[in-house]
């Protein structure tokens, strides 16, 4: 069985064709910088073939996905015709009292429109995705694999707000977590390396959208992400957490709508708002150079990740093991550096070579380190592969 997996990020488009339930890639590819005035950079490889790179320029995601579509369809290339998907697997981001695999139908899309103002960096560019699919291959079931549903088991403690209980009854205000295919994996990998699952384990996903987990005996115990990706951690323009009680000294004084308020905090603010960069090269390279908002930038995207290390690893009682996934996590020494310095009285010892040399995947810790530190290159495509594949493979079984 044939499955193309779309996995939409803020600023990025990655994807994956594979034959199921071997799991072997036919054909993949990762594009970045969307909707930048720079170039992207489109990565893509057809089966066992070397990777080509390529500049493009990518306006939205629709023209990504066009540029996918091309590069994976034809003779010699990863698929004949379109003909051959039987599912489109979308790593979908939130919906109104949706969450695990479901299919896609207008029911749901509409749902997820209903959360456009929650994920406004998400949403709509996965609905566009969704109804190009479905007019692009319409023979292909579409099915969606929801973020939130890695944290559906977490404590009713750690997912309530102190709002009014019917705001939480009445209309589903609480703590989602998100990133959950990444967290997932990571769960995942760090059983295979330690091989055991009693673990207390917080990962990292650094990226252009960024959130810690708790991992505690494999199970989810929570995300630093909120009701939507908006909370948490600073995001590459998005402000992460922030008291309301702010919006209406913006409001008031600058004269604008509650909506363009919102809207100034998922697009203006995060790295971008502190430093005027949205790209972590970008930052770094600004620090280096001596720009006091550029290493501003970083020291509250580390500040903010150690706290909410600091707050699972009391949670859990202690920790075994800390990994770091996406972009940022998987690249920037630098950042991993600032997160993990100057922990050695918790049983945290990173090699500062290990972590210097170590881009994409390898362990950071020594060998006095109680903890162990891994940076994992997280394919978030292949726990959605699974998930639509068994999702299919049950709707036949009914």
């Amino acid at each position: 069985m044939k499955i193309l997996v779309a996995n939409l990020g803020s600023t990025s488009f990655k994807y994956k064709i594979f034959d199921m339930p071997s799991a072997r890639i036919l054909g993949q590819g990762a594009m970045d910088r969307i909707g930048s005035s720079e170039d992207s950079l489109h990565s893509f490889s057809i089966g066992n073939a070397g990777i080509v790179n390529q500049d493009c320029n990518l306006p939205d995601h629709a023209s990504a996905i066009e540029e996918a579509l091309n590069r994976m369809v034809g003779s010699g290339k990863s698929l004949e015709t379109l003909d051959e998907l039987k599912a489109v697997g979308f790593k979908a981001v939130h919906a109104r009292n949706i969450s695990g695999v479901v299919e896609l139908d207008d029911e749901i899309i509409s749902r997820m429109e209903e959360f456009f103002p929650l994920a406004p960096a998400h949403n709509p560019a996965y609905v566009a995705a969704i109804r190009q699919f479905e007019d692009d291959v319409p023979t292909a079931r579409r099915v969606g694999c929801f973020e939130t549903a890695f944290h559906g088991n977490a404590p009713l403690r750690r997912q309530m707000y102190a709002v009014p209980y019917n705001w939480y009854k009445d209309y589903g205000i609480m703590r989602y977590g998100f990133h959950g295919a990444s967290h997932c994996f990571a769960a995942e990998k760090v059983v295979e390396f330690e091989k055991r699952n009693d673990l207390r384990h917080v990962n990292m996903h650094l990226g252009g959208s960024s959130s810690v987990c708790a991992v505690k005996d494999g199970v989810s115990l929570g995300a630093s992400h909120g009701l939507s990706p908006q909370g948490g951690l600073p995001q590459n323009n998005r402000i992460g957490d922030l008291d309301p009680f702010a919006l209406d000294i913006v409001i008031r004084n600058e004269g604008i709508s509650f909506s363009d308020a919102l809207d100034k905090c998922a697009s203006e603010g995060g790295l971008l708002g502190l430093c005027g960069y949205n790209d972590l090269r970008d930052i770094q390279k600004g620090a280096d150079n001596g720009d006091n908002r550029c290493q501003l930038a970083l020291d509250v995207l580390a500040t903010t990740a150690r706290d909410y290390l600091g707050a699972y690893i009391v949670e859990m009682g202690g920790i075994d093991v800390i990994s770091f996934t996406g972009g940022i996590g998987e690249k920037s020494s630098v950042v991993r550096s600032m997160i993990l310095k100057e922990l050695e009285f918790l049983g945290i010892v990173m090699d500062a070579q290990k972590n210097e040399i170590t881009s994409g995947s390898g362990f950071l810790h020594t060998s006095t380190s109680k903890a162990r530190l891994y940076v994992i290159t997280t394919d978030e495509e292949l726990v959605v592969a699974r998930q639509t594949y068994n999702f299919l493979q049950n709707l036949v079984r009914e």
